[in-house]
């Protein structure tokens, strides 16, 4: 099925995603092996439950200095090129799998960094978040108000009202207020937004709280019109009943990422030899890195780049169902 496009054809998805009570999942990829598993896996789901399609957003960020995922999904690390590749295999891969509504969605598009993309012609992608959250808050508005003004017949906009920071360190965000959320909401004209409500973008465990009664609180003055951002670092059991809380849509990267690594670790220790040949497995055993060894000779059937490709993509498409079986309510 040809990527869903066109403001009101996307608006639609939505709306009828909320009429199943459905949270409409935006996975992050910069490499083609994710790329296929987040649209498989919506497949997959369809095909499971005798639906005809189900929704699914594919996301890329371009230049956002905490992950510029489409200078990572080319080793040329040009982000014009990444793109490009991007979209032509979201484009064509697509065609394998007639059962999925697939949306296009540029994360965190910098004001700044990726202004030459935000005054492009962007009617070739779904939705588009325009990130000047790191600025102080009237100049957010201030300039999100301006791009929708110029983009809003074109694309779905999605903006945000405070900064879901990369902890990295000791910084955390302050829980977005209803009051705040709304004036950013009304002012600037977005059609969804994100708000803090305790989640941050991080590699490391799932330890933060998702603060469901902010959501709920927020919604009460917005809508189901809420992205939920950094769904990575809280415990899926928090995250279980998110349309009741006003949201409408969940932007998911690192956990795919993250949770899909032990699989291939596991597979490359277990099969060091195989994998590395028998010198790699010597020298791993004599350095106590290993506490046998084989014996085995390199396998061309797992030392290829295929190899390694096929276990984090099968990880990756049980992670990313989970996801479908969690918020698309049957």
């Amino acid at each position: 099925m040809p990527i869903i496009t066109g403001r009101q054809n996307v608006l639609d998805i939505y709306a009828k995603a909320a009429e199943r009570g459905w949270v409409i999942p935006c996975i992050c990829s910069e490499n083609l092996t994710s790329t296929e598993a987040i649209i498989k896996a919506a497949s997959d789901f369809a095909k499971d439950n005798g639906f005809k399609s189900v929704p699914v957003t594919l996301a890329m960020t371009i230049k956002y200095p905490n992950r510029p995922q489409a200078a990572y999904y080319t080793h040329t690390r040009d982000t014009d090129i990444g793109l490009k590749l991007f979209r032509a295999d979201a484009e064509i891969i697509s065609e394998a799998y007639p059962n999925v509504d697939l949306m296009l969605h540029l994360d965190h598009a910098q004001y700044d960094l990726d202004e030459k993309l935000l005054e492009s012609d962007l009617s070739i992608y779904s939705t588009v978040m325009y990130d000047a959250s790191a600025l102080p808050l009237e100049e957010n508005i201030t300039k999100t108000r301006e791009f929708v003004k110029k983009q809003g017949a074109n694309i779905v906009i999605e903006g945000a009202c405070d900064e879901i920071v990369d902890a990295t360190g000791d910084e955390h965000n302050d829980i977005t207020t209803p009051e705040k959320c709304e004036d950013y909401f009304r002012r600037t004209g977005v059609d969804l937004v994100v708000a803090n409500l305790g989640t941050e973008h991080r590699a490391s465990g799932k330890d933060l709280k998702y603060h469901a009664d902010a959501a709920r609180a927020i919604r009460d003055r917005v809508g189901a019109k809420i992205v939920l951002h950094g769904t990575s670092s809280v415990s899926s059991d928090q995250i279980v009943n998110l349309f009741s809380d006003g949201i409408c849509k969940v932007n998911i990267w690192t956990a795919i990422e993250r949770d899909s690594s032990p699989a291939l670790t596991e597979f490359m220790v277990k099969n060091a030899a195989k994998a590395g040949g028998p010198a790699i497995e010597e020298k791993l055993y004599n350095e106590g890195l290993l506490a046998k060894k084989t014996g085995d000779k390199a396998s061309l059937a797992h030392y290829t780049t295929t190899a390694r490709q096929e276990i984090v993509y099968n990880e990756m498409l049980k992670i990313i169902r989970a996801y479908f079986d969690m918020w698309y309510v049957l």
